[in-house]
């Protein structure tokens, strides 16, 4: 991981969110943290050859995305990959609220996006990913 910039890995099989996501973000969500080098995927195979490969700093993963949803896919990503970067789930509904607990999502995003409540949300995951990957040294 360079100092100067971090992965953000962007999951939705909807283009519109994923760009929605990507200009929330910008390139840079805060000015204390890294600029971001954002990754789009929109298959499941793709989401977890990513998040498996060590490069991703944080993870915004869609709930709405089928035939394999954000929730499921984080549910797995904690369970199975090591040292997984924090992640962000995208729900439609505040009812999922609950299943994004079972997902074990660092923080939660409702639909439709807020760009400054995304944008803080992914600041703060990387902070926590850069003050764990510090403490680790």
């Amino acid at each position: 991981m360079s100092t100067d910039t971090m992965k953000v890995l962007v999951y939705s099989d909807d283009a519109a969110t994923r760009q929605a996501v990507r200009q929330a973000i910008g390139r840079r969500p805060a000015m204390d943290v890294p600029f971001v080098e954002v990754v789009e995927c929109a298959t499941e195979p793709k989401v977890h050859q990513w998040l498996g490969s060590g490069e991703i700093d944080v993870a915004v993963l869609d709930g709405e995305t089928q035939p394999a949803g954000g929730m499921g896919i984080s549910r797995q990503a904690k369970d199975e990959v090591y040292d997984c970067p924090p992640i962000c789930l995208i729900i439609a509904r505040r009812d999922d609220r609950w299943l994004a607990d079972w997902s074990r999502a660092d923080a939660v995003v409702s639909q439709p996006l807020e760009p400054m409540v995304l944008a803080d949300t992914v600041a703060d995951l990387m902070r926590r990913r850069s003050s764990t990957r510090l403490n680790a040294k």
